[in-house]
Parts: C-alpha cells; structure tokens; sequence
C-alpha cells in the first residue's frame, strides 16, 4: 500500500508537471504565432467550389438508397452526361463563348469573429482577391458571419472591408447563423441583405465598457498611485487611480457619442429600421428580428448556397496562413486543453442536473 501510495504522488507530479509543461510550451508558441500575424505571416488563397460538394453529397446518398442495377444504370447515365457535356465545351472554346465566361459566381467569405475581430486581416486579404476577378454585372459576395461584437474600432475595420465591396457595386449578402450582435449586426448591416436562421441572436445596437477600480483597495493598504497626464482628457478613468465625476462624465459622453456614430452607421445602411426602437441594446432572435427589419429573410446559409448553386459558381474563398511545425503542434495542444476543460465543465454540469 505505501509503495502504491508513493507511485500515486509521483504519477500526480508527474502529470501535473506534463500539464505545465504543455501549457507553457502552448503559450510561447501562440505568443510567437501572434507575432507573425502582427508582421504579415505568409499564407495563401484556398478556393473551394461548393457546387462539387453539394453534387458530391446528393450523389452519395442517392448510390446508397439504389439496388445493383439502378446504381450502374445511374453511373453509365451520369458517365454519358459527362462526356456530353465536356464535348460542348470543346465547341464552345472554339467558337469563343464558354458557359464559363457568361455563368454568373456567387464568392463565399467567412468571418467567425472573437473580442478583436482578429479575422479582419484574412478577410481583408480574401476580399481584395475577389475584387480583382468579380463582375458587378453578375457575381454576388456571401460572407458567413458569425460574431457576438467587441471592440467598437476591430470591427469598424471589419466592416469597411465589406463596405469596399458594397463601394465597387457587387451585391453582397449575409448570411447569419447563430449570432450577429454588436460589431457582428455592425458588420452585417452592410450588406444589400441578410439573411439569418430562425433562432439567430441579431441586434445589440449599443455600447459598453466596464473597468475595475483597485483604489480603495490601495489606499487601505497605504499605496500611492499617480497619474500624470498633459491634456485635460488624456485619461478619463483609470483602474488604479481615484476617478472623478468629470472624468465619469466625459467617459460617459465618449460612449453616447459612439453610440449616436453606431446608430448613425445602421440607419444609412438600412434606411428601412427604425433606429429609435431598436438601437437600445437589446437583441432579436431570427423571427422577431424580420418583424423589425434588422434582416431580410429567414433562412440558414446552407439553404441559401444549396439554391445559389442552381444559378451560380459557388466559390469558398479563405485565407489561411502557413504555420510552422511547432506552431501546428502548439495549437493542437492549446485545442485539446480546451477540449478536455469543456468535457469536463460538461459532465460536471450533467452531474448538477441530476
């Protein structure tokens, strides 16, 4: 018993410093991962045509649900529209009007937003890469937006990228999931129009900040703080410092006046909202945010591609970034820490719910 006891405790340091050891490694390579993106990481342009997947889905389950004989008759019928359909562009390429010059494409961007819209920069990038092919004739921009806010200037970025869409005459169109609150509806209030699924939170027209104050704390245990400034708003409010009323006032000031940029930015791109009803921070779900015009339809982003696909090219275009070896290795550490803190938050609920 005493040797298992002493193999215990050492298997407990053991793991404990392996845990350590994993976090500290992931740490230093993140810290490092955010500084080549700070300075501009090489990457590169995946393109993805949705159209083959959707083809490649319904074709799949269509081989299931067939017997022997239907599936090859199928397969001879699809081998001679194939061949069909490669002969016609043969002749199309030699009389000089291939269906791809004249078939319309719908470009498909993703944005899945954090505090800091840290996907500005790859979103930047993509667009920048559609502007250079797209017709404003005929092609059409989908951006997949997922995203609860943040900060009021990351996604003011964020969404004066999409307005450089808007600006060149392609129409634009979002598509909302699961959220668009805050910088998130600032974003998707860009588009010609959008889209959300029935239980999508969309809204938030409003602006917070909120910030600890340690002086009382300080001044108990008889530390001094001093903050010097040269210009009279340089530092309204501090964490550490004693606050005044006039700094609260002109803190309080700054944010109703980004609130009144806010609700000025949503009425221009959405004359149609009644601005004074909504922009009170509060959110709608899918249903009730149709109810106050602050989206055009009810509908999932699948539904919507799956149709586009019938008229359209339909085109998935994503930056993504080179990682190093350690880099791979150091995010898939940090995801299976996270993993395993979810699945032990999970069952520790379900236990509760008992």
């Amino acid at each position: 018993m005493e040797f298992l006891t002493e193999y215990g405790l050492f298997l407990a340091k053991v793991v404990t410093f392996a845990v350590a050891a994993i976090v500290v490694v992931a740490v230093i390579i993140s810290a490092a991962h955010k500084d080549r993106d700070d300075h501009g990481g090489e990457g590169e342009l995946k393109i993805r045509k949705l159209n083959e997947k959707y083809t490649r889905l319904r074709e799949s389950i269509q081989a299931r649900l067939m017997s022997d004989s239907e599936r090859k008759a199928y397969e001879k019928s699809q081998k001679k529209e194939q061949k069909a359909k490669k002969k016609a562009e043969k002749a199309q390429q030699k009389e000089g009007t291939a269906d791809k010059e004249t078939r319309s494409r719908v470009y498909v961007l993703d944005f899945d937003g954090d505090i800091k819209a840290s996907d500005t920069d790859p979103l930047r990038r993509s667009i920048t890469a559609v502007l250079s092919v797209a017709d404003p004739e005929r092609d059409e921009v989908v951006i997949r937006l997922e995203s609860g806010g943040g900060l009021v200037h990351s996604y003011g970025l964020a969404a004066a990228q999409l307005d450089r869409i808007r600006s060149k005459g392609i129409a634009l169109t979002a598509c909302v999931d699961k959220v668009a609150a805050s910088g998130g509806y600032m974003m998707a209030c860009v588009a010609d129009r959008i889209i959300a699924s029935p239980f999508a939170i969309l809204g938030s027209i409003g602006v917070v900040a909120q910030l600890p104050n340690f002086h009382r704390f300080l001044k108990k245990n008889d530390v001094d703080f001093e903050v010097l400034t040269a210009g009279e708003h340089k530092r309204t409010m501090t964490i550490f410092g004693e606050n005044s009323e006039k700094g609260r006032e002109k803190f309080l000031e700054d944010l109703e006046d980004t609130h009144v940029l806010f609700k000025e930015y949503v009425s221009e791109r959405r004359p149609g909202v009644d601005i004074g009803a909504v922009a009170n921070g509060d959110i709608w779900f899918g249903k009730r945010a149709l109810d106050v015009n602050l989206i055009d339809e009810i509908k999932t982003s699948d539904e919507y591609l799956i149709e586009a696909c019938d008229r359209a090219d339909v085109v998935s275009v994503t930056y993504q970034r080179k990682r190093s070896l350690p880099e791979k290795l150091g995010l898939a550490t940090s995801a299976a820490l996270e993993h395993t803190i979810w699945r032990v938050l999970s069952a520790f609920r379900n236990q509760n719910m008992q």
